[in-house]
């Protein structure tokens, strides 16, 4: 980017999306601040570095590192095809964010390609998201540490698909996630390592979340989902996209990144349902999840 005038530096870095150029080795020779404030990476620490080194560390929604395989900037400079694709980006602060890239070639005055530029924008249902949290601020439904809906709401939430699927035959599911030894974390690093661990999961889950679905905190370590209109099937790939995408973040300390996993309880609600019974189920699902070793989806009626 040093030879660019000045005038388009100030361009891309007044854009509100990311905006980042590689060379043919795929090192970063541009970073603007769109993709300094959607990364949390600053300039200083990306320029000069491979985007594949520990950095975005792109995966599709079923948890595959695109990075490894299926890299949108590589294929587009092996082929020279644009491309588009939904993405989930690692943050600096260790989570997941839905990200929507879009990838051009870049080619010297002879026509060859010299590199790739890639755009990425937030790809979540931020419109809706923040519009809730506004819902929730208000009406002080929002859990204070993770900035998810609380336990109030979420009970709330159950009542109303009850009563939906009572009516309507609605069907949902419901998702009781627990942090893995999560005990270990405030044991080992404090507190505030502990709070920023259940910050970290949460901003995965609400990046995960579909626009129509609520995720709450439950209590302590312990997380709810919600989830309108899924049969088993859709139930649990939804669950393992969340299980797969918490894995697959970390977050920074000063000595070591900290891997984090849930164990999950997967279950439908049923006709004659109430709110404690379907996540009594849930519950028990998930401890079966803990008791077969932990990081997996238990989902009701199908053996571990």
């Amino acid at each position: 980017m040093q030879d660019h005038h000045p005038f388009f530096r100030q361009l891309l870095d007044n854009l509100y999306d990311g905006v980042y150029f590689v060379d043919r080795d795929r090192i970063i020779t541009y970073w603007n601040r769109g993709a300094e404030r959607l990364s949390g990476y600053s300039a200083d620490l990306v320029l000069g570095k491979s985007c594949r080194d520990n950095l975005l560390v792109h995966m599709d929604d079923n948890g595959k590192l695109l990075c490894l395989d299926g890299c949108p900037l590589a294929a587009t400079m092996a082929d020279g095809n644009e491309r588009q694709a939904e993405v989930f980006m690692h943050h600096a602060d260790g989570q997941r964010v839905p990200v929507l890239v879009r990838v051009s070639p870049i080619h010297d005055e002879a026509g060859a390609i010299v590199g790739a530029v890639e755009i990425f924008s937030d790809n979540s249902s931020q419109n809706a998201a923040r519009q809730q949290i506004e819902e929730l601020q208000e009406l002080a439904f929002l859990d204070p540490l993770t900035a998810l809906a609380n336990r109030r709401f979420l009970e709330i939430t159950l009542h109303s698909r009850l009563e939906e699927q009572r009516r309507y035959g609605w069907p949902f599911g419901v998702l009781f996630f627990d942090i893995d030894h999560f005990k270990s974390f405030n044991d080992s690093y404090g507190h505030e390592t502990g709070d920023a661990v259940l910050k970290m999961t949460a901003k995965t889950l609400a990046g995960c979340a579909r626009s129509f679905d609520v995720v709450g905190r439950w209590g302590g370590e312990e997380f709810v989902a919600v989830l309108a209109n899924v049969d088993r099937t859709s139930l649990q790939r939804i669950a393992e996209r969340y299980r797969s995408m918490i894995e697959q973040s970390g977050l920074p300390t000063a000595m070591e990144v900290l891997r984090v996993t849930v164990s999950v309880g997967a279950a439908l609600a049923v006709p004659g349902d109430t709110v404690e019974s379907v996540l009594e189920r849930a519950d028990a699902l998930m401890y079966q999840s803990k008791q077969n070793g932990r990081n997996r989806v238990t989902l009701e009626g199908v053996s571990p």
